[in-house]
């Protein structure tokens, strides 16, 4: 498999597995960070990925991931080899009762969670910056172009969208495309092994790689798919350490995804693998491109996942698994 994906009509040339860090900050930081971020790299890392809201409900400290991030950016002098992502625009989840349909993406919110994430991340420019969610009561005009002035500003290289509906990609689309600007570079919305057998996440602003949205990758190669959640909660792992009294509450926990895990004892016979490359290797059989964000707090686990671009896995062994 390559070990860069290049994404059409960008110089942003990522390895096709990014680092989540959703849990910087939380459980790990420092010198436990330098050891994450150096065994990511040693693999042929160069995507990190965070956001401005990661993880502002836990009290103490806002934007405590983008903060370890900037840490270690600063200790490692490497921002010109990171394509470094973040998102701004997430509803507020400092409040106790925090209300997630309640939207903070006008040009002043997102200005003001940009500036935010460059302080931060300690950085001039980010790579790629996202919308972290949408509101369709505002155009998709307005939101371009708040992005485009942000380019213009020097602030970002390109812009993509998280947890959007195809139409308002499609829309986006021909806006941009009227307007002769590049547009969404990427797209960051659920897409894994087990969604097919889940049940529904109590969170109903998060957008899915499927139906309608499926379609859209496998027509838009511009807007490159970025799925997260891609180790889906933790589900097989926790069911392979502790079995399923530690599932009870786990959305994955269903006969679907039992059935699944079952018969991905056989994909692992196959090929040898982990049962993490198991996991991975559903995004690299699917029929558009696809780069996962994957994070753990586990340097060993981050560099058993990069491994997975020398397994041969194909569609075909997850049809079986999915009983397709």
């Amino acid at each position: 498999m390559e070990k860069r994906i290049v994404i059409p009509n960008t110089d942003l040339s990522l390895f096709p597995i990014g680092l989540g860090t959703v849990d910087a900050g939380l459980k790990w930081d420092g010198p436990e960070a330098d050891r994450i971020f150096g065994s990511y790299l040693e693999q042929g890392g160069n995507v990190i990925d965070t956001a401005h809201v990661y993880s502002d409900w836990v009290p103490g400290e806002k934007a405590r991931s983008e903060r370890v991030v900037g840490d270690w950016l600063s200790r490692s002098g490497k921002r010109s080899e990171i394509v470094l992502i973040t998102k701004g625009g997430h509803p507020d989840m400092t409040r106790s009762v925090p209300d997630l349909h309640e939207s903070r993406l006008t040009r002043q919110d997102m200005a003001e969670d940009l500036d935010g994430s460059l302080k931060q991340l300690r950085t001039d420019y980010i790579d790629l910056y996202f919308y972290h969610r949408d509101n369709e009561e505002q155009s998709v005009e307005e939101e371009i172009d708040t992005m485009e002035a942000f380019v213009k500003a020097g602030k970002i290289r390109y812009y993509g969208c998280s947890n959007w509906t195809a139409k308002r990609m499609q829309e986006a689309d021909a806006y941009c495309a009227r307007m002769g600007y590049r547009g969404f570079a990427a797209d960051q919305s659920l897409l894994n092994l087990g969604m097919k057998y889940m049940k529904p996440l109590a969170d109903d602003t998060l957008g899915y790689i499927k139906d309608e949205a499926f379609q859209y990758h496998i027509d838009n190669a511009d807007n490159l798919a970025m799925p997260y959640m891609g180790n889906c909660s933790g589900f097989f792992h926790i069911l392979e350490e502790k079995g399923e009294e530690g599932l009870k509450e786990n959305p994955y926990y269903t006969p679907g995804n039992m059935e699944a895990a079952r018969r991905m004892k056989k994909l692992r016979e196959k090929y040898g693998c982990s049962l993490t490359q198991a996991i991975l290797g559903f995004f690299f059989c699917q029929p558009f491109t696809c780069v996962p964000l994957y994070g753990s707090s586990s340097p060993e686990r981050i560099t058993d996942a990069c491994r997975i671009l020398e397994i041969p896995f194909t569609a075909e062994d997850y049809k079986e698994i999915l009983g397709e």
